[in-house]
């Protein structure tokens, strides 16, 4: 003979609330889970409903404002690039008072993740400078840092967005070097910053092969050979 047992929510004993728990994740019908567990339909229903408020209540109030979020967000776009503490540093620097682990959770609830960037070409001095100034940043870096590998915050669907793209040179910039070797040693370097004609290339020899010849070989007699 089963008993049901009318009253209170709070007259549920802890096996009742458990039979109930359970029977209800397996869908069964409150009609069921009172039969079952030996109480009325009422306090299934009511135990029900006061578990599923009490599931949305859990969990401690976020330490962050709207606010502070956008901030974050702002930061993580204008700096894909850095890492999780570098972000966090700029992010408390901007009056934000959160932990390290805070932000990481704040960024993941905004939808970026950390992928490898895709690679773009640069393509002029502008993108150069921006990736010369994004190498200077990381100047510093240690070698188990550098083994990471570059990282980039990105939302989905940004793969190509490019303020997520890693660029690289497409078109190397080049220079034109002139050096002198031989048995004796080797002479310093001369950058040439035209293009060369007989009269630059008259102004290297006199300028640079003929007084490393005299550092080199004296008063000794040597042959001068061309490139080609």
């Amino acid at each position: 003979m089963v008993y049901t047992i009318m009253g209170r929510t709070a007259d549920l004993t802890v096996v009742q609330k458990t039979t109930t728990d359970t029977l209800h994740k397996e869908g069964k019908t409150q009609k069921v889970i009172a039969k079952e567990a030996g109480c009325s339909q009422s306090s299934v229903s009511k135990h029900i409903n006061r578990e599923a408020k009490g599931r949305k209540r859990c969990g401690r109030k976020k330490c962050t404002s709207n606010r502070d979020n956008h901030t974050l967000e702002r930061i993580v776009k204008q700096n894909p690039f850095k890492n999780t503490g570098e972000l966090h540093k700029e992010w408390t620097a901007a009056g934000v008072s959160a932990s390290r682990t805070t932000t990481h959770r704040r960024m993941q609830d905004m939808g970026f993740s950390c992928h490898i960037p895709c690679v773009k070409p640069l393509l002029n001095n502008r993108q150069r400078q921006k990736r010369l100034d994004w190498v200077k940043n990381k100047k510093d870096w240690t070698a188990a840092e550098w083994s990471k590998g570059p990282r980039v915050w990105r939302k989905r669907g940004e793969a190509h967005n490019p303020r997520c793209l890693r660029s690289s040179v497409k078109f190397p910039q080049s220079v034109m070097v002139w050096d002198a070797m031989s048995s004796a040693g080797v002479g310093p370097l001369c950058f040439l910053r035209s293009k060369v004609n007989t009269a630059v290339y008259q102004e290297v020899l006199e300028h640079f092969m003929l007084p490393d010849a005299d550092q080199l070989y004296g008063d000794a007699d040597f042959i001068f050979q061309q490139d080609l």
